[in-house]
This record gives C-alpha cells, structure tokens and sequence, in this order.
C-alpha cells in the first residue's frame, strides 16, 4: 500500500479515473449492442437512429484517450458497414 501522502493521492485518484472511464465504456458498449440488436431485427430506420446515437459516444471515447482512434474509427465504420447491409 501507498506511504507518501502523493502516493495515497495518487491511488485515490486512479480510482476516480477508472471508475469514471468503465462508465464511459459501459455506455458505449450498450450503444453497440443496441446497433447491433437493431441490425439483427432488420430493422434499418432504428439502426440508422441508432448508429447516430453509438458513432459520437465512441469517437468521444476515443478523444478522451479510453480507447484507441483507430480501434474506435474501427468499430464506427464496421458497424456503419452493418447497418448499410441491411438497408
């Protein structure tokens, strides 16, 4: 465990971070899946709608540092390919 004051400080404020990035994964994660679900369906207009809504929280994601660009441009442009499949 931590001695230094700094270290302590340190600890705590890993542990916001962590907290705070497994929330912006988790959201991003249930966006995909609803994509996803959409795609599954057939349904085109709410997988478009929902495409709108998945593509910002993911580039967000990545802007943030939580995830690579190229893996979030990635999982965008796949999911974009799904959704066009189906149209």
């Amino acid at each position: 465990m931590a001695n230094l004051s700094s270290s302590k400080k340190m600890v705590r404020k890993i542990a916001t971070r962590t907290a705070r990035n497994k929330s912006h994964v988790t959201n991003m994660r249930t966006l995909i899946k609803k994509v996803e679900e959409a795609v599954a369906s057939g349904n085109a207009e709410e997988a478009k709608i929902a495409l709108k809504n998945a593509q910002p929280k993911i580039m967000k994601v990545a802007q943030k540092g939580i995830l690579h660009k190229n893996t979030a441009a990635r999982k965008v442009s796949r999911l974009a390919k799904k959704v066009k499949n189906i149209s």
